[in-house]
């Protein structure tokens, strides 16, 4: 038997610097209104830098308070059971059941009721994000307005029309936000803010990229709170100012050989987002060595990449180290649309037409150096799991072994961890990986 590498391990010296940033922007969003701060929920994905311009402000993205609150299995029971009890479907977007759920109760997830936005301001990739506030903006009485990407691909001239689409409503949207809030906006500000966000996503980018080295600095598991400070807070400087300490320890990490790890037998490319309430699951495959190195959600929903001079992924350039003007709102406003046009979360998952993803999977399996893949059929979010067949297919054409796995990202009523161990264990075992003894 071939002996076993074991690797130095490390805990990140800015992990409790991560723990605080979330907590303390939570209490914020509580807050917000004591604060004098403007309060605006939306879908997290995209557009937070746009209200930037009305000044001191806070956005609540739905879906990081909606993973929080399925943490809770409690909290997480009675905001499903809370809007079921409406006649909501138990298959509709996870994340709005849970959001809904809670602001039915009236209670937030991190004390006291649940907050107020002075509006919500959403941009729709998927259906259930545009009606998600529309339903939070009827039930609180709160302006919303909605802006729509454009997944189509159709003609030559797809991306300038794209672009234009988006930019001419960003400015729609300011002018709407002027008379909602009576605030004159700050172009000055909004150029900051989409400074900002450009660079936090760059900046995750280069921590995903870091971790195709062998041994992975990092694991999966550990990647998702420092992940969701890039999918919170992206267009604020505390969170540029965190994600180029976070990058620049990573880098000693791999200089150094510091492992996620003490022992890397297998590396797995994950899919999809994880059921949050159950993430012990990666703690389960570490028992065969099994590191998780990342995945399409979390490089790409944070993250803005490129392809590089070699052909492999890198962090995306900025508006600024592209060349990019960014003096007036209009050349903001466009750099930011170009910033959205080219993210590989949108173009490949929710594109109107054949879908890239498949190929983009295959790719990261290769560049991120994994010997198989998992495939979360997550019943939560129909948006991430469409085309999840075709992903499995592209994977085994390509002689990549995949596992698949059924469950829901926020209902434990829809996951047996019981039998998720037993198709972790027979599938490490025909893969030839076997258990580390302690």
């Amino acid at each position: 038997m071939a002996s076993i590498t074991r690797y130095e391990t490390r805990t990140l010296e800015c992990w409790p610097k991560a723990k605080e940033l979330r907590m303390s922007f939570y209490k914020e969003v509580a807050r917000a209104r004591e604060l004098g701060k403007i309060l605006v929920s939306g879908g997290s994905a995209v557009i937070q830098a746009l209200p930037a311009g009305l000044g001191d402000y806070i956005f609540l993205g739905g879906e990081p308070y909606a993973a929080s609150v399925s943490t809770d299995m409690a909290f997480q029971q009675s905001c499903s059971e809370a809007v079921e009890a409406r006649g909501f479907a138990q298959d509709m977007c996870g994340y709005v059941r849970m959001y809904l759920g809670s602001m039915y109760r009236n209670q937030f997830f991190f004390g006291g009721e649940f907050p107020r936005p002075h509006f919500c301001l959403q941009m729709t990739v998927c259906d259930s994000q545009g009606k998600w506030f529309q339903q939070v903006s009827e039930h609180l009485g709160i302006p919303y307005f909605s802006i729509d990407y454009p997944g189509s691909r159709n003609g030559d001239d797809w991306y300038d029309r794209g672009i234009k689409y988006l930019v001419d409503q960003f400015n729609e949207a300011i002018e709407w936000m002027e008379k909602v809030t009576g605030r004159t906006y700050n172009d000055e500000l909004l150029i900051q803010a989409v400074r900002n966000e450009c660079m936090s996503t760059s900046l995750w980018a280069d921590v995903c990229c870091l971790n195709k080295n062998v041994p992975a600095p990092l694991e999966h598991k550990s990647m998702f709170p420092l992940w969701v400070i890039g999918v919170m807070m992206r267009p604020r400087k505390d969170a540029v100012d965190f994600y180029s300490i976070l990058r620049d320890e990573v880098r000693e990490r791999v200089k150094k050989g510091i492992a996620a790890l003490p022992v890397e037998q297998c590396r797995i490319m994950d899919d999809n987002i994880p059921p949050w309430f159950m993430l012990e699951m990666y703690r389960y495959l570490e028992r065969y060595g099994a590191v998780a190195v990342g995945s399409h959600h979390t490089f790409f929903l944070a993250g803005s990449f490129e392809t590089g001079p070699d052909g492999s992924l890198v962090r995306a350039r900025t508006p600024d180290e592209r060349g990019l003007p960014l003096r007036t709102r209009e050349d903001a406003l466009r750099a930011y649309a170009i910033w959205h046009m080219e993210k590989h979360f949108f173009s490949d998952q929710f594109s109107s037409e054949v879908l890239p993803k498949p190929e983009m999977f295959v790719r990261t399996v290769r560049e991120w150096k994994c010997d198989c893949a998992i495939i979360h059929q997550n019943r939560g979010c129909e948006g991430n799991s469409q085309g999840g067949a075709e992903d499995r297919l592209a994977l085994l054409h390509a002689g990549i072994p995949v596992l698949t796995y059924e469950g829901n990202m926020v209902d434990k009523r829809e996951l047996n961890m019981v039998q998720i161990k037993e198709r972790f264990d027979s599938f490490m075992e025909n893969m030839g990986v076997r258990k580390i003894k302690d």
